[in-house]
């Protein structure tokens, strides 16, 4: 094996692919139904790595691979999440604050901990990066205490704080079919009018369920022409509408407004059309739906949007990203004007936009590499990338510029990004666990890391699952990044089939414990 092992480590690119292809066919084996999915890469990667210095052939996939991984899976994240992140922060802030705040209550019992077992401080603070997976705290620990001390109590602890969690991510998986947060199935009926008490319009049915249901559809006359529904269209007894809405929403509509119709309006208009759209063109990213005027411009409804997997309620102020799919129904004649307007070109699902990827990215990395004044913290450019695509999502636009990025093109670079980070960081960590084993301080390092990683873990899942009553699936999200652990992540979206709820807790959870643990290791580092 020693001529394979040389040629690995003489060409690093054949070393990067050869691991991921291994580590993703062995991430396809189930025990007891549950397989590590895409974390094995990482598992492999330490395997490998660990087995070929021993043989006194070093492999090591170069860190700048390994960089740009973690840039391209962090700013993707942050993109595909920015829109809904910040509705979520306007009531979530407390579910972050408590998570950091048992973070800092068990490194500080886990230092109580090991000075007790007789560990150095340097020690402790190296232990407790790699109980939290954590290579930047490493690196602000390694700085200020002035030695390489830290560096072993990293690799020993590493392992088990990326394989640990993987208990209570399960346990929350398997509750996830009783998530209240589930996106609920959006459905259409037709209603028969009887009472309109309170309202004038359909546009005051559409505020009174606060923009949450929307129509498609109108016949005012018993033989009367079916229409496209404007939300200024009045309201009558005697209309027969077509409702699009989640189903609790649309049942509470029908018995409020009157009954569900036998006459299926949407089948006897030949009228008007409705197809599926796709948003291809780039002057339409980041603008919100009610400033297309499709209503002004194509007599034109926008009843659903359907973004990745999931379909929701069309709303006004919702923005556009490319590759989005619009459900209209417009006048026949006028449907074809619709549909080049919007673009609806394949290209919508797969285009880049390499302007926003690479200025993004570049943006992230300066914000990773500035330090704050007095405190010396920098940080580090994962947790920059993440902001900067979460601010681009959020925004959407400037001016003539898009800053977002398709659903289906977002995730293929999130992937991508992982798996190289996985490859990487998993040869940089077994490339030293023989030499962190050697040392006489490894049983205590292995028993204090356990306590960081289990502490930490089960604190933060009693606080989001118990005290928040988070759902499991968006819980899993928030353990990954309450380990700041990517393997962990990528477990769950392939035990959920990349349910967009992962990856929106994992950004919700992510920065503030990045901070939070680069924070810690620097006071502990100094402390030495």
């Amino acid at each position: 094996m020693l001529p394979v092992l040389t040629l690995l480590s003489e060409q690093p690119l054949v070393f990067v692919f050869a691991l991921i292809c291994l580590g993703t066919a062995l991430g396809k084996i189930k025990v007891r139904g549950v397989a590590l999915g895409p974390a094995a890469v990482l598992f492999t990667a330490i395997g490998v790595a660990a087995w070929a210095d021993g043989q006194g052939t070093p492999v090591e996939v170069p860190a700048l691979v390994g960089s740009l991984g973690l840039m391209l899976f962090t700013f993707t994240i942050g993109v595909a999440c920015g829109p809904s992140l910040f509705r979520s922060l306007r009531t979530a802030w407390r579910l972050v604050v408590s998570v950091v705040a048992a973070l800092v209550v068990v490194a500080v019992v886990g230092v109580m901990v090991g000075l007790a077992m007789g560990m150095d401080v340097p020690l402790i603070a190296g232990t407790f990066a790699g109980a939290v997976n954590n290579t930047p705290a490493l690196g602000a620990a390694v700085e200020a205490s002035g030695s390489s001390v830290p560096t072993i109590g990293y690799s020993v602890a590493y392992l088990f704080g990326a394989l640990g969690p993987l208990a209570l991510i399960v346990l929350a998986l398997r509750h996830r079919s009783a998530d209240t947060d589930t996106p609920p199935q959006v459905v259409s009926r037709s209603i028969r009018v009887e009472r309109t008490e309170g309202f004038r319009t359909l546009g005051d049915v559409n505020e009174w369920f606060s923009e949450q249901v929307t129509f498609s559809r109108v016949r005012h006359e018993e033989d009367g022409p079916v229409e496209t529904a404007m939300f200024d269209d009045p309201l009558r007894v005697g209309d027969v509408l077509v409702i699009d809405g989640p189903t609790n929403l649309v049942e509470e509509a029908t018995t409020l407004l009157g009954h569900v119709s036998t006459h299926h309006i949407e089948r006897e208009s030949h009228r008007l059309a409705m197809r599926r759209i796709t948003v291809s063109s780039p002057a339409l990213v980041g603008v919100t739906l009610g400033d297309l005027r499709m209503s002004t411009q194509f007599g034109a409804a926008v009843t659903r949007i359907r973004r990745g997997d999931v379909d929701k309620v069309a709303a006004p102020e919702d923005i556009l990203q490319m590759g989005d799919r619009l459900r209209v129904i417009c006048p026949a004649d006028r449907m074809d004007s619709a549909t080049a307007f919007l673009g609806d070109s394949a290209r919508g699902n797969s285009e880049l936009n390499p302007l926003a990827l690479a200025g993004g990215m570049a943006i992230g990395a300066l914000v990773g590499l500035v330090t704050v004044p007095g405190v010396g913290l920098s940080l580090g450019v994962a947790a920059g990338c993440l902001i900067v695509g979460l601010v681009f999502g959020r925004v959407g636009r400037v001016g003539p510029v898009a800053l977002s990025m398709p659903i289906s093109a977002s995730q293929a670079l999130t992937d991508l990004g992982l798996l190289l980070f996985l490859a990487q960081a998993g040869t940089t960590a077994g490339g030293q666990i023989g030499a962190a084993f050697a040392s006489g301080d490894w049983v205590r390092i292995v028993l204090l890391g356990a306590f960081f990683t289990s502490a930490l873990v089960a604190v933060a899942y009693l606080v989001v699952r118990r005290l928040f009553g988070t759902g499991g699936t968006k819980t899993a999200g928030m353990l990954s990044a309450v380990q700041t652990q990517p393997a962990l992540l990528a477990f769950s979206n392939g035990a959920t089939g990349s349910d967009a709820r992962v990856a929106l807790g994992y950004a919700m959870i992510y920065p503030a414990m990045m901070i939070g643990k680069i924070l810690i290791a620097q006071v502990l580092g100094s402390i030495a």
